[in-house]
């Protein structure tokens, strides 16, 4: 037995993090027993646990999350631990574990300083230090208007990138908090270099914005001797200020390292008020995650040289530079190349490039103070004389430090790849909050794209703390707009990114996804405010307008990138934006709801479920018919209605859902609201064979028509790139934007079947629904109650397999598809514990079941089959030729409505010259047939 992934509010051992709550969580795995016999978790002022500040003791402890109530100090230690004994006699302890507090309300020693007034450069601020000696302990606390690196003696301090980070910077700027124990000398060399970051380089819409204009740091060096005595050294006009040889930088901009420049002190530095408040860090940190090698060197047909490394990414360029003195190299960005060449025109103004300077040094370098999204390196000034070869290049892969929890290997190389592409996506659009893009001139924390791929992100990777921090700055954002949550962010003082449904619904959504993966009441209520605040703004809006149950606005995102908008180019598809506001009305009301009751305010949870209530009634007023029919007709409207629970006659929406996709020959029109939602949606109403359509669909509009043209992670549009390999001229186009990545949700709750039965995993639901298109689909999730498994294959001989892991202290319920007790073989467990259903409730284990199914997948036709489904099937295109002539020739037109016409419609088009005797024998031939 192990305890593992001990983390406190979703971080390993957090160092000088604001803890408004503390909230410890674990794992348990490599044990036989099933479940908890008893639970200790243990606080200790010490790393001896000789000083005991809070001990829990019970065969209930919640490893998905126990607060710790204890009174915390400022810039203070504790250690905790957890200790398990299972139902079975096994024990384990984890190692002891630590949380750190930053300045928390202690007064700050340390200035704000700048360089002098009109002193336009990026400043390094320094201080040499004379300690009277070595200390046993010493923490070095940081702040900067822009980003910013320290160093000791040279060499940086800590792993971190971009620090403080984006801010709410209306409120304040995080301090970043440093174990600087072993790395500092008595008389070390203290250095802060600050660049312009999100603060000042121009960040945003409409042309950029600058939070200030003026680069300035606040330090705080805290040492603890050997005798125990302490001192604290202080940024102070005493400090050297100099001029960096970076001398520009911008998070769109780039970087200019200019080596020849020098770093040249000016003078003093100079105290400045600042008027910002300043915050204990709730950012986790954004590290390099890996290191990508250049995969080719390529001499373009426009003479350019190009570095290729095989994947778009989010990250910064490393290379050893030797170089004689004066040699300048200018290193471009592009995500694609066009006709062979290097293109980067989808940046926009982003001017995403690295120069460098070599003052002759042999070093190797890279940007310090921005990121870029890339596959593409385009390299000039590189000299004649030396070859540049793929080992003196590299890329850093950037994004904020979360763990991998989700893992999906299938036995279709292209949906392996579009999965990869996900996972990709999410690496390069999760640098401290979730953007939109890595590349152009945007890379803003679009709250639409967040909320709609919130499930998946949090499947695929352990978002915990990431998405606190989002949803902090978002509610201190909205604390200063009457509960208006922004469109994007960071927001502007003028507030530029306003409101707008399904994108503001991020502040209840988000949430309610964190409670379900989670599991913790605790982790919500720091969010609740802002999730009442933003269903009061909605409700204060429809009383002014009648208070009809109702949300209506000037201007809405709609169903943005829908296919079936006014026209061709239209921004958004069809739907009705007050339909839809008034849907995400409802939802983020009822969640409201749901969560005020679970954090115990009665008289919230009653009157919101009550305002809910009232929403949906004026919802099936306004847009069903009496008799159940929605009067919104496209896929989007009905996707939500379904997903929701908005309908009249449940059954009458499914069949005009059904109808609107035959009418839309089965070809995807719904854009970021319902193309999210579009397969799992399909997945609930049974229609799992359209669900497979739309995923394998390798045309445009589909998933796999990317993957098709080459792409690595996920298109902005559907066709971001048109089919002769040239960028969609439709403006906006971005190859890195993860929205549509939300297909992997349905893949891990569907085709995996894993999704949670109760908050945080304690139950769960394993109900894989296979196809033939795949022979294996494997699924693990490591979740808040540990990792679940649900691997099934199917083997040539048609038997299904399905082998389930289910972690300690936990349940999932799984249903075994189209089961039968023929050839039935277990491991595990005994086979009459199997339901005639097929239903099965297991605990903590590993379990394999095979047997053969009441009907053979090999059998992968049947009524439900379209016409144009058979049209790359030799053997049975030979059959129709002989023996239904008729519908052969149905397919070979290409008329696209009658390729979707289903086999079962085929007896009844005796108008298209089908004899109905003649054609069911031919379905049923078609049906029998097995594909292997």
């Amino acid at each position: 037995m192990r305890i593992t992934r001990t983390k406190i509010n979703g971080v390993v051992n957090p160092l000088g993090f604001s803890f408004e709550k503390i909230i410890a969580a674990w794992n348990v795995e490599d044990t036989k027993a099933v479940s908890l016999k008893n639970g200790v978790l243990e606080v200790s002022a010490d790393g001896d646990f000789s000083q005991i500040l809070y001990k829990k003791e019970s065969a209930e402890l919640d490893q998905t999350g126990e607060v710790i109530d204890i009174e915390l100090s400022p810039c203070t230690r504790y250690f905790w631990r957890v200790t398990v004994a299972g139902d079975n006699g096994e024990t384990a302890t984890s190692d002891i574990q630590w949380f750190e507090t930053g300045k928390m309300e202690e007064p700050w020693e340390g200035k704000w300083i700048a360089a002098p007034e009109g002193e336009k450069c990026h400043p390094v601020f320094s201080k040499k230090l004379s300690l009277k000696d070595k200390p046993v302990s010493a923490r070095l606390y940081v702040s900067c208007l822009g980003v910013f690196e320290a160093y000791l003696d040279g060499e940086k301090v800590g792993n971190e990138i971009l620090t403080p980070y984006i801010n709410d910077y209306e409120t304040g700027m995080q301090i970043i908090a440093f174990d600087v124990t072993e790395q500092i000398k008595a008389d070390s060399n203290l250095s802060i270099q600050v660049a312009k970051g999100w603060y000042m380089s121009n960040f945003g819409l409409e042309g950029g914005h600058n939070f200030g204009d003026r680069m300035a740091a606040i330090a705080e060096l805290q040492v603890t001797y050997a005798d125990g005595s302490n001192e604290v050294i202080g940024t102070d006009s005493s400090w050297k200020v100099s001029k960096n040889d970076v001398t520009d930088s911008g998070i769109y901009y780039g970087e200019d390292l200019d080596r020849t420049a020098g770093i040249n002190e000016i003078g003093n530095a100079v105290e400045i008020e600042t008027g910002k408040k300043l915050l204990d860090r709730y950012s986790i940190p954004v590290v390099v995650k890996e290191v990508l090698e250049a995969k080719d060197i390529i001499h373009t047909p426009a003479g350019e040289t190009v570095v290729d490394f095989g994947q778009n990414h989010a990250g910064i360029m490393e290379i050893d530079a030797d170089f004689p003195a004066g040699t300048k190299l200018t290193v471009s960005c592009g995500e694609i190349l066009v006709k062979g060449n290097f293109f980067n025109e989808n940046y926009r103004e982003a001017r995403s490039q690295f120069v460098y300077v070599s003052d002759g040094r042999k070093e190797t370098v890279h940007p310090r103070f921005t990121f870029f999204g890339y596959r593409y390196l385009k390299i000039e000034g590189w000299p004649e004389s030396i070859e540049l070869t793929t080992d003196k290049i590299r890329s850093k892969v950037l994004y904020s430090d979360m763990e991998r929890t989700g893992f999906i290997e299938t036995s279709n190389a292209k949906i392996n790849r579009l999965y990869e592409n996900c996972i990709w996506g999410q690496k390069s659009n999760f640098l401290d909050m979730p953007t939109d893009c890595p590349q152009r001139n945007e890379r803003l924390g679009w709250t639409g794209d967040a909320q709609v791929f919130s499930q998946t992100a949090s499947y695929n990777m352990d978002t915990r703390a990431f998405y606190k921090k989002f949803l902090r700055d978002l509610a201190l954002d909205a604390k200063r707009h009457d509960g208006g949550v922004a469109s994007f962010l960071p927001n502007t003082a003028g507030n530029l990114a306003g409101v707008g449904s399904v994108w503001s619904d991020v502040s209840t959504i988000i949430p309610e996804t964190l409670y379900n993966t989670y599991g913790s009441a605790a982790d919500i209520e720091e969010h609740y405010e802002m999730m009442k605040g933003w269903v009061e703004y909605m409700h204060r809006n429809d009383m002014e307008h009648g208070d009809n149950g109702t949300f209506s606005l000037p201007f809405q995102f709609g169903d943005w990138l829908g296919l079936d908008g006014i026209t061709e180019k239209s921004f958004k598809g069809g739907t009705n934006d007050d339909y839809l506001a008034c849907v995400y009305y409802y939802r983020s009301t009822m969640i409201t709801a749901r969560m005020a009751e679970l954090l115990g305010k009665k008289e919230d949870a009653e009157g919101y479920a009550v305002l809910a209530a009232k929403v949906k009634k004026a919802i099936l007023h306004e847009y069903f018919t009496p008799s159940g029919r929605l009067s919104c007709d496209t896929q989007a409207a009905y996707v939500v209605a379904l997903a929701f629970d908005i309908f009249v006659d449940r059954n009458k929406l499914i069949e005009q859902f059904e109808d609107r996709l035959k009418r839309d020959c089965y070809q995807i029109k719904c854009g970021f609201v319902g193309a999210p939602l579009l397969c799992i949606t399909l997945a609930k109403i049974d229609r799992m064979d359209l669900a497979y359509h739309f995923l394998f669909n390798e045309g445009f509009p589909g998933w796999l028509y990317s993957v098709d043209l080459g792409a690595t992670t996920i298109w902005e549009r559907w066709n971001s790139v048109m089919p002769d390999g040239t960028l969609c001229k439709d403006g906006m186009n971005s190859l890195n934007h993860y929205s549509y990545g939300t297909i992997v949700q349905f893949m891990y709750e569907y085709i995996g079947g894993i999704r949670p039965a109760t908050p945080g995993f304690k139950k769960a639901v394993i109900a894989p629904k296979p196809s033939m298109r795949f022979r294996f689909f494997k699924t693990e999730m490591t979740t808040a109650a540990g990792k679940y498994v649900s691997d099934w294959k199917i083997a040539e001989d048609g038997i299904f397999t399905l082998k389930v892991e289910v972690p300690f202290n936990a349940e999932a319920t799984v249903t075994l598809p189209r089961f039968s007790r023929d050839r039935l073989c277990v491991d595990g467990l005994v086979d009459s514990e199997i339901k005639d259903d097929g239903t099965v409730t297991l605990t903590a284990g590993s379990y394999e079941i095979s047997y053969m199914p009441s009907r053979d997948y090999r059998c992968v036709y049947g009524p439900e089959t379209r016409l144009g489904e058979l049209a790359g099937d030799e053997e049975i295109m030979k059959l129709l030729e002989k023996e239904l002539p008729a519908a052969y020739g149905m397919i070979k037109g290409g008329d696209k409505e009658n390729a979707n016409r289903t086999l079962s419609e085929l007896p009844f088009l005796f108008f298209l010259g089908i004899n109905p005797d003649a054609a069911k024998p031919v379905i049923e031939k078609i049906c029998n047939t097995m594909r292997w």
